[in-house]
C-alpha cells in the first residue's frame, strides 16, 4: 500500500512534543528518540558529516522523508528548500545527486510534500529508489532503527521562477530535518496502571478534526516479540500493522483512533500464557474510553505473532470487549478457546508457518464444535491488490452467515523470491502481506457489537 504524504509545514511548526499519563505530563525526554544513531553513514564512499554543510547561499535546508512499507520503514524522499521558487521545467534527475542512492524523480512543489505533478515552488522534491540497499531505516536484525541521514548535491544549474540561475553547490548539503510519514501523526503517552503499578508506553493516533461529540471506532494493534523493547516508535516502523489504519486513505473511509502500545517484555508465549501487560492493555482501553469519544461497540483488536496470541487471549477472557478481531500468524491452546466461539474473527496464516497454521486449524475446528460458523480459503500470497479484492468478495459470498473467516496463504507464496525459507520466514512474511489487503480491513470496520 502506498502511504499518504504528510505536509512538512506541520512538522516544522510543531513544538517539542510531550507524553502524557493521565493528568500528569511526562516530558518526551523520558521516552527514547525515534532514531538510534548507528554511526556516520557514508554509503557509496560519499562525504562524511564534516565534509558537508547544512545550508548554502540559496538552499535553506534539506529534509529526509521516511515512509513505512509492509517490510518496514525506508528513507524515500529528500526535500530541498530554496530561498526562491524554482522553475519546475528546469529540473531533471541529473541536476542532483544523493550519496549512495538512486534518484527516480525530481520536481518542484509549492508545498514540502510529494506530488504526482511538479509545479514551480520553493521546494525541490527528490524521490529515491525504495529498492536501494541502504533505503531501510528499520532493521529487524538490529540496531532496530537508524537515523535517516542523506547528503544531497546540486550538480547542475537550476532556474528560479523569476528567471535567475542558481549555480551548482560547492559543498554537499546534509539534512537537518527528518519527517516520518504517518509515524509522526501518532502521539506518545505513558499509562500508569493503578492495579499493578506497571507503566506502559503507547502510541495513539487521534483522528484528524476529532470532534468530542462524535463516536469513533478504535483499532488496537499489538506487535510481535521481535520488536519488544522500550523505544515506542519501533512498533510503528516495523511494518503496516499499526500505521496502515492511520493512513489518509484509510482514515478517509474509516475515521478511527489507532492504539499501538510498545511492550517492554514479551506479551505471550507458546505455553498459552500472557504477561501482566495483556490486562494492563485492557485497562488502558478503558482509560482511553473515559478521556476520548470512543465507541465501545466498535473496538477492534489485531496483532501479529505474539500480538495475535494476546488478541486471542483477550477474546477468551473478555469475549464481549471487541466487535471483531484480525488475527495474523498466531496460535493458542485450542482447548481454551470456547469462550470466543461467538466472536467475529478474520484469521490469516501461512501454510509455511509450522506453528500458526496447524494451531489455527485446531482452533477453528474447536470453535466449530461450539457453534461457530467458519468459512475457509487458501489464497496466493503473491496476489495483486485486484486479486485480493476478488478473493475477499468470494470468501464473503461463500459464507455470508459466517462469524469466522479463515485464510491460509498457499505454501511458498509469502516468502519473497531470493529470501531464505529457513527459520520463521513463512511466519514473519505472513503479516508483510496480511495488512496490505484492503478488503479485510473494510470487513473489520463493518462489524459492530
Amino acid at each position: 500500500m502506498k502511504n499518504a504524504t504528510m505536509p512538512l509545514a506541520a512538522l516544522l511548526l510543531a513544538m517539542t512534543p510531550t507524553a502524557r499519563s493521565g493528568a500528569q505530563t511526562v516530558p518526551m525526554s523520558d521516552i527514547p528518540t525515534k532514531s538510534v544513531l548507528t554511526g556516520e553513514q557514508k554509503a557509496g564512499g560519499g562525504p562524511g558529516m564534516q565534509d558537508t554543510v547544512f545550508y548554502s547561499e540559496h538552499i535553506k535546508a534539506a529534509t529526509a522523508v521516511t515512509e513505512v512499507f509492509s517490510d518496514g520503514q525506508r528513507l524515500t524522499v529528500v526535500i530541498v528548500e530554496y530561498d526562491m521558487p524554482i522553475k519546475n521545467s528546469s529540473l531533471s534527475t541529473t541536476a542532483f545527486t544523493v550519496t549512495g542512492r538512486n534518484i527516480m524523480r525530481v520536481y518542484a512543489n509549492a508545498r514540502p510534500e510529494k506530488s504526482q505533478v511538479g509545479r514551480d515552488g520553493n521546494f525541490v522534491v527528490i524521490e529515491l529508489d525504495t529498492a536501494d540497499s541502504n533505503a531501510p531505516t528499520y532493521n529487524p536484525q538490529g540496531p532496530v532503527l537508524r537515523q535517516a541521514s542523506v547528503t544531497v548535491n546540486q550538480t547542475a544549474r537550476v532556474q528560479t521562477a523569476s528567471g535567475l540561475w542558481y549555480a551548482p553547490t560547492t559543498k554537499p548539503i546534509s539534512n537537518t530535518r527528518q519527517m516520518n510519514l504517518i509515524v509522526d501523526d501518532f502521539q506518545q503517552f505513558k499509562f500508569t496502571d493503578t492495579v499493578t503499578g506497571l507503566v506502559l508506553t503507547y502510541n495513539l493516533f487521534i483522528p484528524k478534526n476529532y470532534a468530542p461529540n462524535t463516536k469513533y471506532p478504535m483499532v488496537l494493534f499489538m506487535h510481535d516479540l521481535g520488536v519488544t523493547n522500550i523505544n515506542p516508535y519501533t512498533t510503528l516502523v516495523q511494518g503496516l500493522g499499526a500505521t496502515v489504519w492511520a493512513s489518509s486513505e484509510e482514515q478517509a473511509k474509516h475515521p478511527a483512533f489507532v492504539l499501538a502500545p510498545q511492550y517492554p517484555v514479551a506479551l505471550a508465549n507458546d505455553s498459552s500464557q500472557t504477561s501482566d501487560y495483556a490486562d494492563v492493555t485492557v485497562r488502558l482501553i478503558q482509560d482511553l474510553q473515559k478521556r476520548y469519544s470512543i465507541d465501545g461497540n466498535r473496538l477492534y483488536s489485531t496483532g501479529q505473532s505474539g500480538g495475535c496470541m494476546t488478541a486471542i487471549a483477550l477474546n477468551i477472557k473478555h469475549p464481549k470487549l471487541f466487535a471483531a478481531s484480525l488475527l495474523v500468524a498466531g496460535q493458542w491452546d485450542a482447548t481454551k478457546v470456547a469462550p470466543m466461539a461467538k466472536n467475529k474473527l478474520w484469521i490469516v496464516v501461512s501454510q509455511d508457518d509450522d506453528k500458526a497454521y496447524p494451531g489455527m486449524n485446531a482452533i477453528t475446528a474447536e470453535l466449530e464444535k461450539h457453534g461457530a460458523r467458519v468459512t475457509r480459503a487458501v489464497w496466493d500470497g503473491n496476489a495483486s491488490a485486484a486479486q485480493f479484492k476478488r478473493d475477499v468478495a468470494n470468501l464473503l459470498q461463500a459464507g455470508p452467515d459466517s462469524s469466522i473467516y479463515y485464510v491460509a496463504f498457499r505454501q511458498g507464496t509469502v516468502i519473497p523470491l531470493g529470501q531464505s525459507t529457513a527459520g520463521a520466514a513463512g511466519h514473519r512474511n505472513t503479516w508483510r502481506v496480511a495488512y496490505t489487503i484492503e478488503g479485510i480491513r473494510n470487513w473489520l470496520f463493518q462489524q459492530h457489537r
